[in-house]
C-alpha cells in the first residue's frame, strides 16, 4: 500500500523518531552520554502537564455531545485490552497469574509519550486530531492498572489505597491537573504560558525521546527468558489491538487522525505510571520484564511501525465507510 509507506517513511525520518534512534545507538556504543535523573524527571512533567492543559483548552471549545458515550468506550475498550493481555500471558509466554496480572496492568495501560508520539505524527500528515483524546487518554489508563492488579491477585478487588496509589500517581495527577488548569485558566490564560508550553515542546520531547532511546536500548539487553516469545508478545499484541483501536475510534465519532491517535494509545503498554503502581502492589512480579516489554519492544515497535500502519488502516477504514 503505497500511503503505508509514504507514512513509515514521513514516520521514520521525523526528529522525534531520530532523536529515539540516536538515544539507541549512543547506548549500543556505550557512550558517556547521559540524561541526568533530575532531567528526566522535568521532562516528564513538562510533556504531561502541557499535554493536559492543551487538551482542556481546546475542550472547553469543541466538547463533543457524546462526550459520556466515548468514556464508557474507553474505559471498557481498557478492560478488554488489560484481559486479553492477561490471557496471552498466560497461554503464550506461559507466566504465572502474578506476572501475567502485572503485564496486563501494563499493556491495559497507555503510554503517554507514544500518545504525544501519534499526535505529532498526525500534525506532520496535515490531520487534528480531536481535543477529547486527552480525556480518553485518563480514562484508558487508570481502569486498566487496576484490573491487572486485580487479575494478578486471582480475580479479587483492587483495595481503596490502590486505588488511590493510582489516582495519584505521577502520570494521572499531572494529566488531570493540567486538565484543570486548562479549563479554569481558558485559552486566555493560558497564552501567558503559550511561549513555554507550547513552544518548546517540539524541542522537549526531542530530549525526551533521547533518553528513551538510551533507556529503551539498556532493557534489550535484559531479554533472557522466552526473549522470543516475549519480543511476539510485544509486536502481535499491540498491532492487533491497534487495528482493533482504529475501528473503536471511527466507530465512536472520531476523525481519521483521531482514530490513529486512539488506536496508538490501546496498541500501547505504559511504562511510567503502571510500574509504579505494580512494583508497589505486587512486589512479587518481576517489574523489569514488564518494563524491558513495555518500552524496550512494545515502545520502538510503534514509533517505527505502529503508528503509520494504525493510520493507513484507519484512513482505509473511513474510505470503505463513505464509499
Amino acid at each position: 500500500m503505497p500511503i503505508a509507506t509514504d507514512l513509515l517513511t514521513a514516520n521514520l525520518l521525523s526528529p522525534v523518531v531520530l532523536a529515539f534512534v540516536l538515544g539507541m545507538v549512543a547506548r549500543s556504543l556505550r557512550s558517556d552520554l547521559e540524561v541526568p535523573p533530575a532531567i528526566q524527571v522535568y521532562l516528564s512533567i513538562f510533556l504531561l502537564l502541557a499535554i493536559g492543559m492543551k487538551g482542556a483548552v481546546a475542550l472547553r471549545q469543541d466538547a463533543p455531545d457524546n462526550l459520556a458515550l466515548m468514556l464508557a468506550v474507553t474505559v471498557l475498550t481498557g478492560i478488554a485490552t488489560a484481559a486479553v493481555a492477561y490471557w496471552l500471558a498466560r497461554t503464550w509466554l506461559r507466566d504465572d497469574a502474578l506476572q501475567a496480572g502485572a503485564l496486563a496492568a501494563h499493556y491495559g495501560s497507555v503510554s503517554a509519550v507514544t500518545f504525544i508520539a501519534a499526535q505529532q505524527f498526525t500534525e506532520r500528515s496535515g490531520m487534528t486530531s480531536e481535543p477529547v483524546l486527552v480525556a480518553l487518554l485518563v480514562a484508558l489508563e487508570i481502569p486498566a492498572i487496576l484490573i491487572g492488579i486485580g487479575l494478578a491477585r486471582g480475580g479479587g478487588k483492587p483495595s481503596w489505597h490502590q486505588v488511590r496509589e493510582v489516582l495519584t500517581g505521577r502520570t494521572a495527577i499531572l494529566l488531570l491537573g493540567g486538565m484543570a488548569i486548562g479549563a479554569i485558566a481558558g485559552k486566555q490564560g493560558v497564552q501567558a504560558v503559550d511561549a513555554m508550553y507550547v513552544q518548546l515542546f517540539q524541542g522537549m520531547l526531542m530530549l525526551f525521546m533521547l533518553d528513551m532511546g538510551m533507556v529503551a536500548a539498556g532493557q534489550l539487553r535484559q531479554l533472557q527468558r522466552g526473549a522470543l516469545r516475549l519480543v511476539v508478545f510485544g509486536t502481535a499484541l499491540p498491532l492487533l489491538n491497534g487495528l482493533v483501536g482504529a475501528w473503536i475510534g471511527l466507530a465512536m465519532g472520531l476523525g481519521t487522525a483521531g482514530a490513529t491517535v486512539f488506536a496508538t494509545m490501546v496498541a500501547s503498554a505504559s511504562y511510567i505510571a503502571a510500574p509504579a503502581s505494580v512494583r508497589a502492589s505486587l512486589p512479587g512480579a518481576d517489574a523489569g520484564r514488564c518494563v524491558t516489554a513495555a518500552l524496550g519492544i512494545t515502545f520502538p515497535f510503534n514509533l517505527a511501525i505502529g503508528i503509520p500502519t494504525y493510520a493507513a488502516f484507519a484512513a482505509w477504514l473511513a474510505a470503505r465507510a463513505g464509499a
